[in-house]
């Protein structure tokens, strides 16, 4: 269980694997500049919480290079996203969170809300709608410049708003 409630990267690994995950986690942070990242198995199988003194997107670029230099250190982590507020999970934070994040979004982008819930009854089509409604862009499901990401993990929510190749998805990226 997580106590770690500021992370700024959660990353998931198949389930059972979470000790490996954050031992391969920590090897990975520190092979690209922070030996005293704190990484951590969250309430929710597969998945695990870091926090890093690095810039969480500058993480998932040197990360990318890595993998594609270097794919066999890639054993347990499948895929990292970086999040950049860490809320509690009511829908007014949330909301809130989201709101501020999408002030970065210029007006000729698109964007999506992408909800990913794990431990909550808040239902997805209310979360989407209260961060949606208030964000005056264009929406684009298919193809949007952003997406504004919530990840709900049962009592604590990560925000972000990321383009599509700040997740780093080991398995679809190491196919390629």
């Amino acid at each position: 269980m997580s106590v770690l409630t500021d992370f700024n990267l959660l990353a998931s690994t198949s389930r059972g694997y979470e000790n490996d995950a954050c031992s391969e986690f920590w090897f990975l942070l520190g092979e690209i500049g922070d030996s005293q990242s704190v990484i951590e198995k969250s309430s929710v199988s597969g998945l695990i919480v870091a926090k890093t003194a690095l810039d969480p997107f500058r993480v998932i670029k040197d990360l990318r290079k890595m993998m594609n230099e270097r794919p066999y250190e890639f054993r347990y982590t499948l895929k990292v996203v970086p999040i950049e507020v860490v809320v509690h999970t009511k829908l007014e934070e949330i909301k809130k969170a989201g709101l501020e994040l999408a002030a970065g979004i210029s007006e000729n982008e698109t964007f999506r809300v992408t909800v990913e819930k794990r431990h909550t009854r808040l239902p997805t089509r209310e979360i989407i709608e209260a961060v949606a409604s208030g964000i005056d862009r264009k929406v684009s499901l298919e193809n949007p410049d952003k997406i504004v990401l919530v990840e709900v993990l049962g009592g604590l929510t990560g925000v972000s708003v990321v383009k599509p190749d700040d997740i780093l998805s080991i398995t679809k990226e190491k196919s390629i």
